[in-house]
């Protein structure tokens, strides 16, 4: 049986933009119950709302599903993303593909580019950890000598991946152009290690910062 927080999710994803009332007619709970789940629910990133005009008088608050909300859903992305990956593949030389996964980091890098301005090397690692957290990867980094080693604990890409290795290109393109060094894969989830590690020099990093 699903849990009051779930119906609440499930309501919004086949209605979105709901209000509080119509959502507690659709759970079977009352208004101020429902309110007190929404809270926690745009706490935790999953739901928000917005004022909505509605004929005449005040604005009404409707409430809808965020972009993490919907992914806390089944969906065919993947098989969707695998398809085109492999026309693609069929369709253009292949130093072409390998050109456009760098060309989608180089993108990312762009837009934060601002952020690394002055940054020192511990703090440029701590933004590329940020910015590959917000693209799904839980990253960690630690310094070994005069290397430092950045690993990649978990991979939105690695069922894609498996298919398309190509796709390994987006990360290492970002952490190298983020830290304005090569960054060298010394392991790789997809060889059999537990997770990918790229490596930097310290002495690299230094003169690019």
């Amino acid at each position: 049986m699903k849990s009051t927080r779930d119906r609440i999710l499930h309501t919004l994803l086949r209605r979105p933009r709901t209000t509080i009332n119509e959502l507690a007619e659709a759970v079977g709970i009352n208004p101020i119950s429902v309110r007190h789940h929404l809270t926690n629910l745009q706490v935790e990133g999953l739901v928000d709302a917005e004022e909505e005009r509605h004929g005449v008088g005040r604005p009404r608050l409707v409430y809808f599903l965020t972009e993490d909300g919907l992914e806390r859903f089944p969906t065919r992305y993947l098989r969707l993303t695998t398809r085109l990956l492999s026309q693609m593949k069929e369709k253009l030389p292949e130093p072409l593909v390998g050109e456009l996964f760098k060309e989608v980091a180089a993108g990312l890098v762009e837009e934060h580019k601002e952020q690394l301005e002055g940054l020192s090397v511990e703090e440029r690692l701590e933004t590329v950890k940020e910015l590959l957290a917000a693209e799904g990867f839980v990253v960690e980094w630690e310094k070994k000598g005069e290397e430092y080693h950045i690993h990649e604990i978990t991979c939105p890409y690695l069922q894609v991946g498996q298919a398309h290795p190509e796709v390994c290109t987006v990360d290492q393109t970002l952490i190298s152009k983020m830290l304005a060094v090569p960054a060298n894969k010394v392991q790789c989830v997809l060889s059999g290690a537990t997770h990918c590690t790229y490596v930097v020099r310290t002495s690299a990093l230094e003169s690019a910062s």
